[in-house]
C-alpha cells in the first residue's frame, strides 16, 4: 500500500455525557493518511460539506460497500472483492480508520472514539438521519449517472448498517443491505429500536417499501449492539424486509460478513445484488 498525507477538516461534536445533549460543533483539522489499496483505484468525492477518499474496482452496476468499525480492514476488502468478482463496480468510501489496517483492540478503540464525536454520524440521537448519508446519496447518484442500469446497491455494516436504508430515499437505490445495524448506540430501549432515520426519511423509506423495494438485513440473534432494530424494520417495511437472523455461537458474534463471517449470508447478499441489479426486468 502506498500512502500520502492529506489534511482533512473534520467537524466534530463535543458530548458532555453519554446521555447528554451535544450543543457545540468545532472544526478539528487532522493530518490523515491517504492510502492506495492494491487492486483498487483511489479517488475523492466532495458533497454536503464532506470530502472523503474512495476506493473503486470492478465493472458492471454500482454497489457502495460502507465499512464497519474500525475501518476498511482486510476482511472488509475481501468481502468487497467478492462483490467485484460477482460482476459489479464497487466503491469503498473511507469514513474512519486507515484502509488496509488489520483489526486490533487498540484500533477498535481509537476508531470508536472518533466515531463518537464526529459530526457526520448520529451516534447518540434518535430520529435523526446521519449527515454523512447525504454524501452517500450523492455518491450513489454520480455512480449511477456514469454506469446506468436499473439502479445501485449499497451495504452498510455495524455503525453504517442503517445507511443503505436511509439511501432508499433516492429511488436509484434498489438493492439496500443492512448488516448488523448499530446506530444510534443501543444504550436505552428507545435508541436500541431506532433506525437512524429522520421522520421525513422514515416516511419516504416506508413508501419505497410499499412500492416494492426490498431490504435485506443480517444479524446474529445475540448481538446486543443491534438492539431491537429488526423488530422495528419488520414493522416499518412489512413483507419488503428480508431478515437473515443467525444463531450466535459466541457472545462476541457481530460482523456477519467479515470478522465473524457466515458463508451462507455472504452468498445471500451476492444473490440479492444479482437479483436486483443484473436480472433483466
Amino acid at each position: 500500500m502506498s500512502r500520502t498525507k492529506t489534511t482533512r477538516a473534520t467537524p466534530v461534536r463535543h458530548a458532555t455525557s453519554l446521555g447528554g445533549r451535544i450543543p457545540t460543533i468545532a472544526l478539528q483539522v487532522e493530518l490523515m493518511p491517504s492510502v492506495t489499496l492494491p487492486g483498487w483505484t483511489r479517488g475523492s468525492f466532495t458533497h454536503s460539506g464532506f470530502t472523503r477518499d474512495t476506493h473503486r474496482a470492478g465493472s458492471g452496476p454500482g454497489v457502495i460497500v460502507v465499512h464497519e468499525i474500525p475501518g476498511i480492514t482486510p476482511n472488509v476488502m475481501s468481502f468487497a472483492r467478492e462483490v467485484v468478482d460477482a460482476g459489479f463496480t464497487v466503491v469503498l468510501p473511507d469514513l474512519i480508520g486507515t484502509p488496509g489496517r488489520a483489526v486490533s483492540s487498540a484500533y477498535n478503540v481509537s476508531s470508536m472514539a472518533k466515531l463518537c464525536v464526529a459530526a457526520e454520524f448520529s451516534t447518540w440521537a434518535a430520529n435523526q438521519t446521519s449527515p454523512i448519508v447525504a454524501w452517500l446519496r450523492a455518491l450513489g447518484a454520480e455512480l449511477h449517472a456514469e454506469l446506468g442500469g436499473p439502479g445501485i446497491g449499497a451495504i452498510g455494516m455495524c455503525f453504517s448498517g442503517g445507511f443503505a436504508l436511509a439511501m432508499m430515499v433516492d429511488e436509484r437505490m434498489v438493492a439496500p443491505v443492512l448488516s448488523q445495524p448499530s446506530l444510534p448506540f443501543a444504550i436505552s430501549k428507545r435508541r436500541g429500536a431506532d433506525l437512524n432515520l429522520s421522520p421525513a426519511d422514515r416516511l419516504a423509506v416506508q413508501r419505497r417499501a410499499k412500492d416494492g423495494c426490498q431490504v435485506l438485513g443480517l444479524r446474529f440473534k445475540g448481538d446486543r449492539l443491534v438492539g431491537t432494530r429488526f423488530e422495528s424494520l419488520k414493522r416499518l417495511l412489512g413483507d419488503a424486509f428480508i431478515a437473515i437472523e443467525l444463531e450466535s455461537q459466541n457472545v462476541t458474534d457481530h460482523s456477519v460478513l467479515t470478522e465473524h463471517r457466515d458463508e451462507a449470508s455472504v452468498a445471500r447478499v451476492l444473490d440479492f445484488f444479482r437479483e436486483k441489479l443484473l436480472t433483466p426486468t
